[in-house]
């Protein structure tokens, strides 16, 4: 067993991993801190106001902070902000003024209310801004295989093709090396199968708690069913890639076994 990168590793055939949590990304830290701090400030600004602003107004005022900081960051962003926006709604805007009781039902209600609201639309936020990422990483993934697809028509060689797919596979799996091993099967490294899953010999190993293998791992080509050769990656120190792209990974290899299975490789070195 070895440390990479503060996280535990599992040696081949070893006990099972113990990885630490990776640090949050910087933009949903600063949402985070968006989520306790931008509310605060709103009902703030509204202090000279609250004598004449209705509170069902200063509410929505309060809502439109909670969607924003949902929208540009993330779900715990938003609930953040939605419990911190009934808070200072609670302590600067109903009476009594800058406590944290509450003596009019009608204030009650209208605090709950913003509380149950702001959580409905973070949630809402955050899954729009999921979507979003899911779509244009979807037309991302579609572009590798068509742009490898337009090259496997036109190349006059193999060889072009599986440095293309070599090049696109260290990109989309973000891999320290890559390299493609012609009609060899030696040794059993872990290797990475059609649906995206990793056996190493004949167990399945879990992405998700021990991350990958260690060493080389093999993703096999093979034309007309018809084993070809093997793209040997070795995977890089950051997270695994979600599922979507090992799943390209695999098309991509497809591709260059029906390009090895209908013109013969030049071999350079």
């Amino acid at each position: 067993m070895s440390t990479v990168n503060g996280s535990w590793k599992l040696h081949r055939g070893g006990e099972p991993a113990r990885s630490t949590l990776r640090p949050w990304p910087l933009r949903d830290r600063i949402a985070l801190a968006s989520g306790l701090a931008a509310p605060f400030l709103a009902a703030l600004v509204l202090v000279p106001f609250r004598t004449n602003l209705s509170h069902t107004n200063a509410a929505l005022v309060l809502v439109v902070v909670v969607v924003a900081v949902a929208a540009l960051g993330s779900r715990t962003a938003g609930v953040v902000a939605a419990l911190s926006a009934a808070a200072w709604f609670d302590f600067f805007l109903t009476r009594p003024y800058e406590t944290f009781d509450i003596t009019a039902s009608a204030d009650i209600e209208t605090a709950v209310l913003l509380l149950a609201v702001g959580l409905a639309v973070s949630q809402l936020a955050a899954r729009a801004r999921r979507l979003e990422v899911i779509t244009v990483t979807d037309a991302a993934y579609l572009a590798r295989i068509h742009a490898t697809a337009d090259l496997a028509q036109s190349a006059r060689s193999a060889d072009t093709v599986v440095d293309h797919v070599r090049r696109e596979l260290t990109d989309l799996l973000g891999l320290r090396s890559c390299r493609f091993e012609y009609g060899t099967l030696l040794g059993r490294p872990p290797r990475l199968h059609n649906d995206g899953s990793v056996t190493v010999g004949r167990r399945p190993w879990d992405l998700c708690t021990a991350g990958w293998p260690e060493g080389e791992i093999e993703l096999r080509t093979y034309g007309n069913g018809h084993y070809l050769g093997r793209f040997m990656i070795t995977p890089g120190p950051g997270p695994v890639p979600p599922l979507q792209a090992r799943l390209v990974a695999v098309t991509l290899a497809d591709q260059t076994g029906s390009v090895l299975d209908t013109a013969a490789p030049v071999r350079n070195g």
